[in-house]
């Protein structure tokens, strides 16, 4: 193995290491799954029928439970951000915050209705005016027959809003350490809010492009010291997801978020619609068959959406088509002017597609890297140990290296596409050689991603560079 091999897949290892998610805490869907053979075993044991629905009634929250009931709390009830006094503007103003107190809803889902059953329990955590609107985020406990929790709920109005004029505009898990939201529109602009614990420290910065050396480059739009909070402006954009943003919290050294500020955008997609001149030219030197036109189109447009780069600006190259799990299947380039290229893989039709594959790469050489992709089990999340590779141009042969393991030849068919199996939680190495065995180009594998809510090249494993 080569130095160069071998100290890439000493940074796939590294990289590797921020994909390691925590699971989700199992108790409450263990005691629903209980709750419910229990309920299995009363009926086989001949238990009252009334009994039975009035249980029900109470888990439910068809029957209210008396105030003096018990319940049992689950994992997420806790708040680092409902901590210690109300943040913001409007802190002060106790007759306002009062009437805010009154505006929660319960919330239903498929178990039942989460009702709220201690008003004097919610607590604001920040209220403010910003640019253009009113916000507020409020934590609200909640119950569900004999379990409770709690969540995080923004609202949101005009400039000055009354607490009635207020609106829900979306949640978050009480227990999230940083809570953020956005909303913006093509022709007005809009306004950024991120909250973090008191004390630390808040930057936000928005998205600037995509650089030759395959990073993705950024600029400051403000930064609090100390506060917890970061509040900005943002103008109008007419790329669709509107503006995308970044926050950074910290708390001395202790990086605490690193990762996208979500919230809504609305205006017109026209922007991130391929022309059909653009498809043709994107074609030109594909390998395999190439797919229905409206079904690239789709995937294409998807692709933009989802970089936050225009139509007007980009130069597409298709790489290779085929089928994969027996639907149509692309691996495609988009490059801005001047930029860094990234890669996607999507399988799919018009009508659903999934993004398997996004990687921002260096400039320099990107049409010569072999690019190779992780596969998910289809319909569903779990993780398998398929990986599809797809060889440059001028390949005779590839190779994968598994970390600590010796090279896998991968069978290539005509169009230059393979498939092998690599396992889920190991970093590799794809490599392709020339006919007469000159090593072209290796490229790492990368891992699966945990979290598509940031841009490509925005965290480690949709990027090869640093």
């Amino acid at each position: 193995m080569t130095a160069d091999v071998e100290t890439e897949l000493r940074d796939a290892l590294r990289a590797e290491a921020d994909t390691v998610a925590v699971m989700a805490d199992p108790w409450p869907r263990f005691r629903r799954r209980e709750a419910g053979h229990r309920s299995v075993r009363r009926i086989r044991a001949g238990a009252i029928a009334g009994f039975l629905a009035a249980a029900v009634g109470f888990q439910t929250n068809l029957i209210p439970l008396p105030g003096w009931f018990p319940g049992i709390a689950v994992a997420s009830s806790p708040s680092p951000l409902a901590d210690g006094p109300a943040r913001g503007g409007l802190a002060a103003d106790h007759n306002w915050m009062d009437g805010l107190r009154r505006q929660p809803i319960d919330l239903q889902d498929p178990e039942g209705w989460w009702r709220i059953t201690d008003r004097d329990a919610i607590r604001i955590v920040y209220a403010d005016d910003i640019p253009g609107r009113r916000i507020a985020l409020v934590f609200v406990p909640l119950r569900l027959g004999i379990i409770t929790d709690s969540t995080l709920v923004w609202f949101s109005g005009p400039p000055g809003a009354e607490p009635e004029q207020m609106q829900q505009a979306g949640n978050e898990p009480a227990d999230t350490a940083v809570a953020t939201w956005m909303q913006s529109d093509a022709e007005n602009g809009g306004a950024a809010v991120v909250i973090g614990p008191a004390g630390s420290t808040v930057t936000i910065s928005g998205f600037s492009g995509y650089s030759p050396k395959g990073v993705v480059e950024s600029h400051q739009l403000s930064s609090s010291v100390g506060t917890g909070i970061g509040v900005t402006s943002l103008p109008p954009t007419t790329l669709v997801g509107g503006p995308a943003l970044a926050a950074r919290v910290t708390s001395g050294d202790t990086v605490i978020y690193e990762g996208p500020v979500h919230g809504g955008w609305s205006g017109s997609d026209d922007s991130q619609e391929p022309t059909d001149e653009m498809l043709t030219a994107a074609i030109r030197d594909t390998r395999g068959p190439v797919m229905d036109r409206a079904i690239l189109a789709r995937f294409v447009g998807h692709a933009l959406r989802d970089s936050r780069l225009s139509v007007h600006d980009v130069t597409i190259r298709v790489r290779w088509c085929g089928k994969i799990n027996d639907r149509p299947a692309a691996l495609f380039t988009i490059q801005p002017t001047n930029g860094g290229v990234i890669a996607y893989a999507i399988h799919g039709d018009t009508t659903g597609w999934r993004t398997d594959l996004r990687l921002l790469l260096p400039a320099d050489g990107a049409e010569q890297r072999p690019i190779a992709w992780r596969m998910r089990a289809e319909g569903g999340d779990t993780r398998t140990d398929r990986v599809n590779v797809v060889a440059p141009p001028g390949a005779a042969t590839i190779v994968v290296t598994v970390v600590e393991g010796t090279p896998t030849p991968v069978t290539l068919d005509t169009s230059g596409f393979g498939t092998t199996t690599v396992p889920p939680d190991k970093p590799a190495i794809v490599t392709a050689h020339a006919a007469e065995g000159t090593t072209l180009m290796s490229t790492p594998v990368p891992a699966f991603e945990t979290n598509s809510g940031g841009l490509p090249g925005a965290s480690t494993n949709t990027r090869i560079t640093g």
